[in-house]
């Protein structure tokens, strides 16, 4: 009885610990599956059909690596890289350092505060569809409100989107407006949670506002500006929707980005094996660009 009674209270120990767990797994394997199934498989076969040369439905034959060597002398893929090059380099900078000066100005103590919060997020919630379409009317040539504050002003009207030493620059000002909003907000709770005895200190010391900022305030901000550096990063790279809104591609190819060209290889074309083969290298330039500023950041 006693070795009964001995095992009866060991297993029921087991349950007491076992059940929270199970209780846990019971919550989380639904969105896990759902999880795997629309990212892990997809990833998977997408993989298998880089190394085919098809369409999407009929799969095409076995080429191996032969999509990805034809990577290497395309030059358009060489020019769409070096559109989205130029555009990251520009978008990233430009929408960390925005953010910032908009989270210092937002984390003042004035009237209507939350109302001028809300005015500067609403466009990151925006889809960038909808951003695209009404960029076409703002900064159309001949109707575009822009053009008509130029011609109020006395000055040359421009082409924007449709000249081709225009449309990169012209979209990089409309992500800015439409992106801006995600760092200030990300700016804005990490300002809210450095320690005001930090600021007081640097103050007492006589430390002015600009030493302030340089010497405490940022150095606090670092690991907000790592994510923000890394996501806006992201983000530049996978540019798609609002190019496809506003010039597909054009004029001359010069707005053609890497994820553009993808999709006209894959969806266009019907070359989905090269298609998803830049996919996976844009994937691996990703991941080593986050790495490098996790890396630095770390540093």
């Amino acid at each position: 009885m006693t070795a009964l009674a001995a095992w009866g209270g060991t297993h029921q120990a087991r349950r007491r610990r076992w059940a929270p767990q199970l209780t846990g797994w019971g919550f989380v394997l639904p969105a896990t599956l759902v999880i795997v199934g629309l990212s892990l498989f997809p990833a998977v076969w997408a993989l298998l059909l880089s190394l085919r040369d098809g369409d999407l439905l009929t799969g095409g034959e076995y080429v191996g690596l032969q999509n990805y060597r034809d990577m290497l002398g395309d030059a358009e893929l060489a020019a769409a890289a070096g559109h989205t090059l130029v555009y990251t380099v520009l978008f990233v900078p430009g929408s960390v350092v925005l953010g910032l000066a908009l989270a210092l100005a937002l984390n003042l103590k004035i009237r209507l505060i939350g109302f001028y919060r809300t005015c500067f997020f609403v466009p990151y919630v925006v889809s960038a569809a909808a951003t695209g379409i009404l960029a076409n009317f703002v900064f159309d040539p001949d109707f575009g409100i822009v053009n008509a504050g130029l011609k109020a002003l006395g000055l040359a009207p421009m082409a924007f989107l449709q000249d081709p030493g225009q449309a990169m620059l012209t979209l990089v000002v409309i992500s800015l407006w439409g992106g801006v909003g995600m760092p200030a907000v990300v700016y804005l709770a990490a300002l809210q949670d450095i320690p005001r005895e930090l600021i007081e200190a640097a103050r007492v010391d006589g430390g002015s506002g600009r030493h302030v900022l340089r010497h405490v305030v940022l150095p606090q901000l670092r690991p907000a500006t790592v994510f923000l550096v890394i996501w806006q990063t992201i983000t530049a790279l996978q540019l798609f929707d609002l190019v496809y809104t506003t010039t597909k591609g054009q004029p001359l190819d010069s707005t053609t980005t890497i994820v553009f060209y993808l999709y006209r290889q894959a969806f266009q074309l019907f070359h989905s094996g090269y298609g998803t083969a830049i996919a996976y290298v844009l994937f691996l330039v990703t991941l080593a660009v986050s790495g490098a500023v996790l890396w630095r950041g770390a540093r």
